[in-house]
């Protein structure tokens, strides 16, 4: 995707407009006044400048696991420049008691860190507070909206064209992800951003590395955290079975149905309620989808991980062989002109 280059005023954070991003949506607008201090009800016990650093502004969106806060960098602020401004994500208080939470936040550092590609969100650093001991990790903002509010602004859906604008770069991130042994685990519209820099996928925060890739990672049992998001989660998964590239691709095909029809393939039951119920036998072809591409979603969505045994890269090649198209008008993001595959 090819983007004009945006203003230094554009990668200010607009305090007006913090209040209204989901979570983990990071958002660089223009700001004509500064935010104001954070308050206790936005930032609970955590320091007000992090690491003698990192001067914490105001919260931008919060999870059950983590959250993230918008904050000025004051080391570059002091040598001069004109947008020190970083998102910062530190683990929620209840995730934050746990005695292996540091080597949780790292985990994902590491992780996302692996996965160097254009529509996965940047990371900075990973630092630990000489005096509350509070980790963090450091990342880049990013203005736009996540899919889960692009959602409500098209109940009906996504065109072709605007769905293939966003669904070849998510699958792009995702397959490279796969390539480099990383899984995500927690793929959902939320964990999604179209702005004006492309696609990003972000929130690494249930993935984890095949065997034998990042080896010397601890190895982070997520089980217990009964963390994963119903709707999205494959069946096994939900089962107790460990993640797999099969059950990110289970995520993937879901939010790729929902962008197309508008409505969850599985009325947003839980996926293995939905087995039980027969919803998986009423599935039918998005009208926003090509017929010649039905067959690759539909084999995605299986909730038996045994026939779903289509990659990330063979649902992409199925999507990418249709008609190039633009992609018009989206919040947040300008006419872009599709690049070609």
């Amino acid at each position: 995707m090819s983007l004009p280059d945006t203003s230094i005023d554009d990668l200010l954070l607009s305090a007006e407009h913090a209040s209204n991003l989901t979570y983990f949506a990071f958002a660089k607008e223009v700001c004509d006044t500064p935010a104001g201090p954070p308050t206790r009800a936005s930032v609970g016990q955590l320091p007000q400048v992090l690491a003698a650093r990192y001067q914490l502004e105001g919260l931008l969106g919060a999870g059950g696991m983590g959250a993230v806060y918008r904050a000025r960098d004051l080391l570059h602020e002091q040598y001069g420049d004109p947008s020190p401004y970083i998102a910062i994500k530190v683990l929620s208080e209840a995730f934050a008691q746990a005695p292996d939470c540091s080597a949780l936040l790292y985990s994902e550092f590491a992780l996302t860190r692996h996965v160097r590609h254009d529509n996965v969100l940047r990371l900075h650093t990973f630092e630990v507070d000489p005096d509350s001991q509070q980790a963090f990790i450091t990342m880049e903002l990013m203005r736009g909206l996540t899919l889960d509010k692009l959602l409500c602004e098209r109940p009906q859906g996504l065109a072709w064209d605007e769905l293939r604008e966003i669904a070849l770069p998510l699958m792009d991130a995702l397959a490279y992800a796969h390539g480099r042994g990383v899984l995500h685990g927690d793929l959902k519209p939320s964990n999604v951003m179209v702005s004006e820099d492309g696609v990003r996928l972000f929130d690494f925060g249930l993935g984890q590395a095949e065997e034998g890739v990042l080896s010397g990672l601890p190895q982070l049992s997520r089980s217990r955290f009964n963390a994963w998001t119903p709707g999205y989660a494959a069946p096994e998964l939900l089962e107790g079975q460990p993640l797999s590239a099969r059950a990110d691709i289970f995520a993937l095909a879901c939010v790729l149905y929902e962008l197309a029809e508008g409505k969850h393939p599985f009325q947003r039951l839980p996926s293995n309620n939905a087995r039980e119920q027969g919803l998986h036998l009423q599935l039918r072809a998005p009208r926003n989808v090509p017929r010649q591409c039905w067959p690759a979603l539909r084999a995605a969505l299986s909730v038996d991980p045994a026939e779903r045994t289509i990659t990330v890269q063979q649902l992409r090649d199925a999507w990418a062989s249709t008609w190039r198209g633009w992609l018009w008008g989206l919040p947040g993001v300008r006419r872009i002109r599709r690049i070609r595959f």
